[in-house]
């Protein structure tokens, strides 16, 4: 079809023009303007893909989309203005002329709109502009400080070194151009595929349009509909992946110091936590384990038997993780150097030489993991510390940074053939380390579950790696900017992120170090972390009270492992986070917008945390629609209000939504190996029917991908008062021989199993222990943490299905 020419070219900027000419395609439609080529492919009911370029060719490479344009199920109608094309949940209305594009829901409502500026040219830079609809709001954006509504702001994607950053520094590490908009019971996804330098304008000093751009390359975006922000996110990374299940040992609680040095030190303090019956999995090993800060070498003084500590460290029970950074020192005789220059992974300025730049080693030459060639030159790299026992990797200074913070942009990135710049590449190193460091250790560990840890990364980093939230400061601002950027990290497809407990930088105080213990047992990832020259920073350092705490809240963290690992698997599967705003399941409901509680979030799909800083003994909390209960109390509460909470140093706001399962090892020891015999199910009274999808596998290997596993689905029904574990599937045998089923918010005095009678046993219970200095405010100290009268209904673990009566 021919369309009339005209121009809406400016001598300033450039937007796309008139349609001279498109084509239908199997997956979509391509065409043309005066000036540009565009195509709209579609990649589910869901989801639709545009792509304008003001070159010869589309750049067709992604390093974050893995999905395919495959679905063809969709309309396309031609009038003399318009195109219309419909799939079963989006109405996509091309304008001819000029080319723009509106999104519309099967009601005809407007979600996203084209603002008449459309797609435009300065120069290099390619934006697209979007009306702003009535009430709008957005969110996302992964690792990006400020509010959780980001209307009224901007944000920059430049993967930076941001030592010590505050809390409205932007950008940071890792870059995730994605955001989700939200209005008129609306919602959307809106990913930026392109890896330069790009910008997110959400009516910042403007009150008429949004807008993203990307300094060069190709506007290319995904546009995302669907009723509920979980299933965009779902639709997201199902475009950009999902992470593989990691090894549960990397769930657990991990000790770090900038450094632990030398050996005996490492092992000193792995043995304490076994003295004090403080739960943990994982020892850390910073740079200075490392010969004068060299990859893959250790430090002949310091750590005179490598081999024989991380033995030691297993033998109480340890993982070990130790730091990787990309820079290679230029050293002759240095066998990274002299191997790296003769197989030819480095990256190269435009004349062929090496590209230099100093970091901890001093000067340094880079790996180009753009470059498959290096990728397996890494992964060979990777071999020694696999065999001497090291199961866990940290991918640290990618962004990349040097001293400076100032790499040159025209070096030059393989980019898998396809060559390019600093500025195309700089987004997706850390993300390409992260992939060469997680596949290099996987094909070494032969069939083991490697953890793989990041500060930089680039959208799809999920597939590869957990992120970290970088070098944080110890004060209680920065702990609650850490749970806001874990939350958007989860809201843009990484569900595996945490932040350094106590803070990096700095010094912690005493009873900030135990808020932070308590809100890191909420997070996905849990690492206690401080820099050289701070004061010690493990669980003990803060006196009696401030271990006593962090004791009960790693430990609470072991025994909701079950919950826990089972949050994980459905991350894994579905992209739905482990740590999940309020703005997932609440999207439209103002008041958890409200700065006062745009903290707080579900820590899985049933427990609300209130993050709170460690000053306070009282705190408001919003509790959203439903009914909920006290964690520790069982105290009933209705939603759409706000609460006074109360909060002493020992007790962190915990909430649990009304019809809940929540899985529970009550004996859980030492680390994640250690979870006891007895699974409990907590159960809330409730008025909804409701489901868990238990899940349990080796913790260890790959052979849950061969149906090595232990699901079941357990659901709860008020209306016939029952629960109902499905019959269990999968090879695996659940490592629990016993069951409890544990009744809050009710107390039945009869019960049946299977229709046989059964009596409820009846005990106080304790998810913690009390400690022994109390506030003198509280009348009642060693009750007011107890759950009084909780009715339990036990049985052996069967794996044919079960149901409970009362």
């Amino acid at each position: 079809m021919i369309v009339s020419q005209s121009s809406s070219k400016t001598n300033l900027s450039t937007s796309v023009d008139n349609l001279l000419q498109f084509e239908e395609k199997h997956n979509g439609l391509e065409g043309k303007t005066g000036s540009y080529q565009f195509r709209v492919l579609v990649y589910s009911s869901n989801i639709i893909r545009i792509h304008i370029t003001a070159n010869e060719q589309y750049d067709e490479h992604s390093y974050a989309v893995i999905a395919k344009p495959e679905f063809n199920d969709f309309n396309l109608e031609d009038s003399d203005d318009l195109l219309i094309l419909s799939t079963s949940a989006i109405d996509l209305k091309i304008e001819k002329r000029p080319l723009r594009f509106s999104f519309f829901d099967k009601q005809g409502n407007a979600i996203n709109e084209d603002d008449s500026f459309g797609t435009s040219w300065i120069g290099e830079q390619v934006t697209t502009y979007k009306k702003l609809q009535e009430g709008e709001r957005f969110i996302g954006l992964g690792e990006k400080t400020g509010p959780l509504d980001r209307k009224g702001h901007g944000y920059q994607h430049w993967n930076t070194d941001s030592f010590a950053y505050g809390p409205e520094s932007d950008p940071l590490y890792c870059s995730t151009p994605f955001y989700i908009g939200l209005h008129n019971q609306l919602s959307y996804g809106i990913f930026l595929d392109n890896s330069h330098k790009s910008h997110f304008n959400f009516a910042a000093s403007n009150n008429r349009f949004s807008s993203f751009s990307a300094d060069s390359g190709d506007m290319n975006y995904y546009f995302i509909h669907h009723d509920s922000v979980d299933e965009i996110i779902q639709s997201y990374t199902y475009l950009t992946g999902r992470m593989s299940m990691p090894p549960m040992w990397s769930i657990g609680y991990q000790q770090c110091r900038y450094s632990y040095y030398p050996d005996k030190e490492a092992l000193t303090v792995a043995q304490t936590f076994r003295d004090k019956d403080i739960p943990a999995d994982v020892i850390v090993f910073d740079i200075h384990y490392m010969e004068s800060y060299k990859i893959f070498t250790w430090d002949k003084v310091k750590f005179s038997d490598p081999e024989k500590m991380i033995s030691q460290l297993r033998e109480l029970g340890f993982h070990v993780v130790v730091m990787c950074d990309p820079g290679i020192k230029i050293e002759d005789g240095y066998e990274a150097y002299e191997d790296g220059k003769k197989k030819d992974v480095f990256l190269k300025y435009p004349d062929g030489s090496y590209y230099s730049g100093a970091v901890w080693p001093g000067w340094c030459h880079f790996p180009d993991f753009t470059n498959p060639k290096t990728r397996d030159w890494w992964k060979d790299k990777l071999k020694g510390y696999v065999e001497m026992g090291v199961h866990g990797f940290w991918n640290d200074m990618n962004e990349i940074a040097t001293w400076g913070q100032m790499m040159p942009e025209l070096i030059e990135f393989d980019l898998e053939g396809s060559k390019g710049t600093t500025r195309k590449g700089r987004n997706i190193y850390g993300m390409q380390m992260a992939k060469s460091t997680f596949e290099g250790a996987k094909h070494h560990l032969n069939g083991k579950r490697p953890f793989n840890l990041t500060r930089a990364g680039f959208s799809g980093v999920q597939r590869y790696s957990a992120v970290w939230t970088g070098d944080n400061v110890a004060n209680d601002e920065h702990m609650l900017v850490g749970v806001r950027l874990v939350n958007s990290m989860g809201l843009t497809g990484i569900p595996f992120a945490g932040y350094d407990v106590g803070g990096f930088v700095g010094n912690s105080s005493e009873h900030l170090f135990a808020r932070w213990v308590q809100l890191g047992a909420f997070s996905p990832f849990f690492r206690g972390h401080s820099m050289i020259n701070s004061r010690d920073s493990e669980p003990w350092a803060y006196g009696e009270e401030v271990e006593e705490i962090s004791r009960n809240y790693i430990r609470l963290r072991y025994k909701l492992m079950p919950y826990i690992y089972s949050a994980f698997y459905e991350s894994a599967q579905t992209g739905t986070p482990i740590a999940r705003s309020l703005a997932i399941d609440y999207s439209h409901d103002s008041k958890i917008f409200d700065k006062l509680y745009h903290n707080q979030y579900m820590f899985g799909k049933n427990i609300l945390v209130g993050p709170v800083e460690s000053t306070k003994d009282l705190t408001k909390v919003y509790l959203p629609e439903g009914e909920w209960y006290e964690f520790f109390t069982d105290r009933h509460y209705h939603g759409k209000q706000e609460i006074v909470a109360e909060c002493p140093i020992e007790r962190l706001p915990l909430f649990v939504k009304a019809s809940s399962i929540i899985p529970v090892s009550p004996k859980a020891g030492f680390n994640t190996t250690d979870l006891g015999d007895t699974l409990e199910l907590h159960l809330y009274a409730g008025k909804e029917i409701s489901s868990f999808t238990y899940y349990e596998d080796d913790g260890d290997s790959y052979e849950y991908q061969q149906g090595n596993y232990h699901k079941r689905t357990i659901q709860y029904n008020p209306e016939s008062s029952s629960i109902k574990i499905s019959k269990a599937e999968g090879a695996f045998s659940s490592r629990y021989k016993h069951i409890k089923i544990c009744f809050h918010g009710f107390s039945p005095d009869s019960a049946t199993v299977n229709n046989a009678a059964a009596t409820p046993e009846t005990h106080d219970y304790q998810f913690i222990l009390p400690i022994s200095n109390f506030d003198p405010i509280y009348t009642e100290p060693n009750t007011r943490l107890v759950v009084k009268d909780l009715r339990m209904v036990s049985f052996d673990n069967i794996n044919e299905e079960i149901e409970v009566r009362w």
